[in-house]
């Protein structure tokens, strides 16, 4: 009975035992076999193949498994090695090794380049990444923006093959495709774009629209040049060299015949019109064809379209063929909104999740009440959120035109919609309110005044709400000039005889961030002077700030701290700039810093790429630790019985008890980085516009930022530096100043001592402290 019920139990694990000592007895059975060979087939067959065997190469084997094993490489700075820093390429597909995927080539005439080739340009430059227009007119002028090389030689054979030279010499290690065509020559360019996408770029490739040569075989054909034609790079590379030979000895009077004869004598490569499945169509437009009333196959799917006769034929062409790309992708957008409705009812939230418009990202969710965007508010003629803080300001430029746009459409939508039955008509616009969503675009909620009239006539005014939304669109990557990091940067310190006892700290830091780290930067201080300091035998206030600069000059050798001293009774920030920029080349990069200041080598950097001579100047917003006495230290997070803590300054350590909160100062704006050459731009054109006692006031209530926002057409860049952090100070708010800068200044000062909490508990116990 006994051994029943056990069989019973262990039946179920029968199986798992049986498969266990089956397993254990056929591995001690191998592992006999084995051993018994006595030989390693393994370290024979590397004896083999490596000639005589080593003795030790079952060691050697064993050993050699430790490759594979990870290793931790400690990172080991020689101290008696000079410091380099390593300086990245221009580009990150520099480093990888990628290339550009399409160039195009336009050959051009003397006749038909300001006409033609200025309507393809208009057309298709900015669908490529380079775009190069060839002609054989010797020191031809390029119209404005675009991109002429001249070889002086119209000779059609001579004309190809010097651009396939320059193609080859230039652009050879850039690009993968080369598309080379006329300039009466119509090119879809989306569609090209996408066609060079779907290539395979290591094959030799000749494609376009081929053509028999008179008197050739069938094999022998060639790419018509007025349709373009696509030519891979590897072919390219491999004509380069049968270039001259072919102009020597091929006689034509086409430039593409005359390419195509030496694309077959010399390397055997014909014309194509498919590849990979992937075909090259075109049309060749009859002569007084309207494009708007050309409705084929061949037409609409067309990849290049000639011959263009005009200008304004080119135009025509580009509006109809954009045209259908618009309704392509209407078309597009409404078969993939009906699929997310068709899906929506298979999700959990079922139709209830379900944002509108459809297809879009749902409205941001704020999770506080610091993360509510609000509503600007506005009518007709005017918007009630100003830039300046006023409360009402007139609705103009491109403000007017952007609601002017959202009335029209949505009055065009409302008649779509309800046309024949009703038709509206637009009396006025009642209430407006527009927020911009940064996951979806900018939204409006519009209360219209409507009159309504019906299919007999009748009409009746009516009041409706309607929303709209504006989406965000694909990122444009804006073209800026190139910056590097490798710029100097010109630090100047405007040092003030109060400010003198902080500027040994000044120095320590400076010597610490930049000079020890040996950063590519230089320092100058301007030591300003006052009315009572310039008399003879006065003390030198400035005497111990000579003194540590130069003994961080006996430091760090080859170091040098160059000062100017300059007096002044009441200094300006502008006249004070006009004094070191004299000093210094046009292209110096300045960085306008204050005593409290501490830069560092990311401020530097950011210095560097935000500042871009001629198109932008940088002030950044630095942050101010509130006043220590209303904000001590505290202890580190999590200490029971804390409340809410205040913002700390960024790079703060919470580890330590460090002081204290702090806000970004945006009513200062003392320190910046520009260039020399922009800076005097703006001051001439200050001169120019204000003269004599006029420019004389107006350079005591400005500061350097003022002056580029008023008197420059640069870009101004304005946004919080969170390596910029600075200590507790009250400013000097000089009563010399102008109004608009000693309200900014006592506002500085009064924001800067504490947070809204931290004011009022000390309110609360000097409020204990007086009633008792």
């Amino acid at each position: 009975m006994r051994l029943s019920s056990l069989l019973a139990l262990l039946r179920p694990a029968l199986p798992l035992i049986l498969g266990l000592s089956l397993g254990c007895s056929l591995s001690l059975l191998r592992v006999s076999w084995i051993q018994g060979e006595g030989e390693d087939p393994c370290v024979e067959a590397v004896g083999e193949r490596g000639g005589p065997q080593n003795p030790d190469s079952r060691a050697w084997l064993d050993q050699s498994d430790e490759d594979f094993k990870p290793r931790i490489v400690p990172y080991y700075r020689d101290p008696n090695k000079p410091y380099k820093k390593v300086l990245r390429t221009r580009y990150i597909q520099t480093e990888l090794g990628s290339r550009e995927r399409l160039l195009v080539a336009v050959l051009t005439s003397r006749a038909t380049l300001s006409t033609l080739a200025v309507a393809v340009n208009r057309t298709v430059a900015h669908h490529f990444p380079r775009l190069l227009y060839f002609t054989g007119q010797r020191g031809a002028r390029a119209p404005a923006g675009m991109q002429v090389v001249s070889h002086g030689d119209e000779r059609p054979a001579w004309l190809m093959s010097e651009t396939l030279r320059h193609l080859h010499t230039h652009f050879g290690a850039d690009y993968d495709w080369f598309f080379i065509m006329q300039d009466d020559t119509y090119v879809q360019a989306p569609r090209l774009a996408a066609l060079a996408g779907h290539l395979s770029i290591n094959q030799d490739l000749y494609l376009g629209r081929a053509e028999e040569f008179i008197g050739a075989g069938e094999q022998a054909r060639y790419c018509h040049g007025g349709f373009g034609y696509l030519l891979s790079r590897s072919l390219l590379l491999r004509l380069r060299p049968h270039l001259d030979g072919c102009r020597g000895d091929i006689l034509s009077a086409r430039p593409d015949e005359w390419l195509g004869r030496c694309l077959i004598d010399s390397l055997g490569v014909g014309c194509v019109s498919q590849h990979q499945g992937q075909q090259y169509r075109s049309f060749e437009l009859a002569k007084n064809r309207d494009p708007e009333k050309e409705g084929s196959s061949a037409f609409l799917s067309a990849f290049a379209v000639h011959p263009v006769s005009e200008g304004t034929l080119m135009y025509r062409l580009h509006k109809r063929f954009s045209a259908l790309e618009l309704e392509r992708a209407y078309s597009e957008i409404e078969q993939l909104q009906a699929q997310i409705r068709n899906l929506t009812v298979l999700t959990p939230e079922g139709e209830a999740g379900l944002s509108w418009p459809v297809g879009l990202p749902a409205p941001f969710i704020p999770h506080s009440r610091f993360e509510v965007l609000g509503w600007d508010y506005f009518t007709e003629q005017h918007t009630f959120s100003c830039a300046d803080g006023a409360p009402k300001c007139p609705l103009q430029g491109a403000s007017r035109a952007d609601v002017g746009d959202a009335l029209e459409t949505a009055l065009e939508q409302l008649n779509r919609r309800y046309q024949p039955r009703l038709r509206f008509q637009k009396q006025r616009l009642l209430n407006g309110y527009r927020r911009f969503d940064p996951a979806r675009g900018m939204e409006y909620t519009l209360d219209l005044l409507l009159e309504c009239v019906t299919q007999r006539g009748h009409r009746r005014a009516l009041a409706r709400r309607v929303s709209l939304l504006r989406p965000l669109s694909r990122v444009e990557i804006l073209p800026m000039p190139y910056v590097t990091e490798a710029t100097r940067v010109q630090l100047v310190l405007p040092l003030l005889v109060a400010e003198a006892a902080a500027a040994p700290a000044f120095l320590e830091a400076f010597a610490a961030n930049v000079l020890e780290p040996r950063e590519h930067a230089l320092l100058t201080l301007l030591l300003v002077y006052g009315p009572r300091e310039s008399g003879r035998g006065a003390p030198d206030p400035f005497l111990g700030v000579k003194a540590a600069a130069a003994e961080l000059e006996r430091r760090y050798p080859g170091t040098r701290l160059a000062w100017l001293a300059v007096r002044a009774e009441a200094p300006s920030q502008v006249r004070l700039m006009d004094v070191v920029s004299k000093k210094h080349p046009v292209d110096t990069l300045f960085f306008l810093t204050t005593v409290w200041t501490r830069p560092g080598p990311e401020v530097l950097n950011r210095c560097r790429m935000n500042a871009i001579s001629g198109w932008q100047a940088f002030f950044p917003v630095h942050f101010q630790e509130f006043n220590p006495a209303l904000s001590p230290q505290r202890s580190p997070p999590g200490a029971p019985g804390a409340g809410p803590d205040p913002p700390s300054p960024p790079g703060a350590d919470p580890s330590r008890g460090a002081p204290i909160g702090g806000r970004f100062d945006r009513q200062a704006s003392a320190e910046g980085c520009f260039y020399n050459a922009d800076y005097l731009a703006a001051r001439a054109r200050l001169a120019g516009e204000l003269a004599g006692q006029e420019e004389e006031e107006a350079l005591e209530g400005l500061e350097v930022m003022d002056v580029f926002l008023r008197f420059s057409g640069l870009h101004l860049f304005r946004a919080v530096e969170p390596g910029l952090v600075q200590k507790f100070s009250l400013r000097d708010c000089s009563p010399r100043l102008s109004e608009e800068l000693y309200h900014r200044c006592r506002l500085s000062n009064l924001e800067g001592l504490g947070g809204r909490a931290q004011l009022a508990m000390a309110l609360f116990e000097q409020e204990q402290a007086n009633s008792t």
